[in-house]
């Protein structure tokens, strides 16, 4: 088994009792209670300390007259998800362009941090894309219920026809319910699949060919975060709509 990260080691040092006792309240028992914190939630800490700090950067430094790199990239990314959000969502959809901008940018990050060496990107461990669906799957019905209200919005998992209400109800409640395995396991076996044929071929070719798949690696990093990213806004669009 390969040795941990030093800073991982750390922060089970530091917090591995405390960790164990919060996840011993709501019934979890870590396979380590000396190390519940593993390498990937680890990289995990870090991307996301280091969006805050780019949001940070670019914030304290905008300009209208002379805008740095940072805030031209983040403009860029800012317009794109927007008109995307505006498209999907439509009126409104500045309230939820934030979420989805987060979740675009962290699974992209963590797709790619798998490129560097020694490193394995966070969504290839199946519990990182369960726990972002999981997030967007609360995100989209708490939305869906504070918009349409708690009878508006069970009502709209029964149809617009209300004599095969009874056949449609339980449908959909295992339509969305299947929407958690959808999101988690279109970006787990991507990303997982990725890794071992980046892999395969680096042990094969060590020169020149695995390029081809780090670039192949790049692209599937790309597209799985702007699918799930368009699949929670389609998520939203749907749970926030209301019949006309």
């Amino acid at each position: 088994m390969p040795e941990s990260f030093a800073i991982t080691r750390l922060l089970n040092h530091l917090f591995a009792g405390s960790i164990d006792a919060l996840l011993a309240l709501i019934g979890i028992h870590p396979a380590n209670p000396t190390a519940p914190i593993s390498d990937n939630y680890t990289v995990e800490i870090f991307i996301a300390l280091g969006l805050i700090v780019f949001f940070a950067v670019v914030r304290m430094n905008l300009s209208v007259e002379k805008p740095g790199s940072m805030q031209q990239v983040a403009e860029m990314i800012h317009e794109g998800i927007g008109g995307q959000s505006e498209q999907i969502i439509g009126h409104g959809f500045e309230r939820f362009q934030a979420f989805v901008t987060c979740i675009f940018l962290f699974i992209l990050v963590c797709n790619l941090i798998g490129l560097v060496p020694g490193i394995e990107a966070p969504t290839k461990a199946g519990v990182v894309p369960l726990g972002l669906a999981i997030a967007t799957f609360v995100y989209y019905n708490f939305y869906g219920f504070k918009e349409q209200g708690v009878i508006g919005y069970i009502k709209h998992f029964a149809g617009p026809v209300w004599w095969i209400s009874w056949l449609l109800f339980p449908v959909e409640l295992i339509s969305h319910a299947a929407r958690l395995l959808s999101l988690s396991v279109r970006l787990w076996a991507n990303m997982f699949a990725g890794d071992l044929v980046t892999m395969v071929f680096f042990s094969i070719f060590p020169i020149a060919l695995p390029v081809v798949f780090l670039g192949l690696h790049v692209f599937v990093s790309l597209v799985q975060a702007f699918l799930f990213m368009v699949l929670t806004m389609i998520y939203l669009a749907m749970a926030t709509q209301h019949e006309h």
